[in-house]
């Protein structure tokens, strides 16, 4: 455990002086304070207090850019070891790959933790400014964060392994966008052109919803907004979230991150220094 948090603190260190900390806090709670004014005007409409409808707007958000971060910090963390020479240095410690790689998702897991809870504690403070009753919200706000981070690390996962794949940053770093445009943006487009061209067929009713489950962040979105007050302010899948129950959606987010870090780990006990 000594050995993971030194190499935890370590690459701390080098996120702070990369400018990461700064750059996914900034991000965070720039974007969070925007939506969290943009996203007001259905409060009455609802029936919701600020913050339950400022968290259904805030888990959009976090669909997009939480994952994005994760990858970002990810891709350089093997790759990079590579192309400057000190992974066999790195594997000369008193440590396993496994223990190294933990290390490392540990400092990146932090970086997340602080620019979640930067960014969504502002979106919470502009919430508490205008509406006393928005201490409805705290329990879906805390459950997004702990969410988040469970979907964060889903991707920081997956980034350890391409990373460790590519064995070249530039390349880590365009299969990272190509994951994270896939399975953010392109898997919905895709499920979406078939659902219309199912025509509400058996492909809609028993095999979309388990799609859905199957995609971390889909499964994220999911939880959320099934156990939120504001599910109707939220367009697009609103629907599934009422049709899918919680706990299937929690299962996938919880196990993601473990098949994640398997993939990552044996990934990286094939790169030979």
């Amino acid at each position: 455990m000594t050995a993971i948090l030194g190499l935890a603190a370590c690459e701390f260190r080098i996120a702070l002086r990369n400018r990461w900390v700064a750059i996914a806090v900034a991000m965070m709670a720039v974007f969070a304070l925007v939506l969290s004014a943009a996203g007001s005007a259905p409060t009455g409409e609802v029936g919701a207090d600020r913050l339950s409808v400022t968290v259904a707007s805030l888990t959009s958000l976090a669909v997009y850019l939480v994952p994005l971060l994760a990858l970002l910090m990810a891709f350089d963390a093997v790759a990079g070891e590579i192309e400057r020479g000190t992974l066999p240095l790195l594997l000369t410690y008193p440590a396993s790959r496994g223990r190294i790689l933990a290390g490392k998702a540990i400092a990146h897991l932090a970086t997340l933790a602080l620019a979640l809870a930067v960014g969504y504690g502002s979106a919470a403070a502009a919430a508490f400014a205008v509406d006393p009753a928005a201490a409805n919200g705290l329990p879906a706000l805390l459950r997004l964060f702990w969410s988040s981070l469970l979907l964060g690390a889903s991707f920081l996962g997956l980034g350890y392994a391409l990373s460790a794949v590519a064995r070249r940053p530039g390349a880590a770093a365009g299969l990272a966008i190509g994951v994270w445009l896939v399975m953010i943006v392109l898997y919905d487009l895709g499920l979406l052109a078939a659902i219309v061209a199912d025509g509400g067929g058996p492909f809609t009713t028993g095999v979309f919803p388990w799609l859905l489950l199957a995609n971390p962040a889909d499964a994220f979105r999911l939880f959320n907004l099934a156990a939120s007050e504001a599910t109707t302010a939220a367009a697009g899948i609103g629907g599934a979230a009422n049709a899918i129950p919680a706990m299937q959606a929690l299962a996938s987010v919880a196990l993601w991150p473990f098949l994640a870090f398997g993939l990552a780990l044996f990934a990286l006990r094939k790169v030979t220094p």
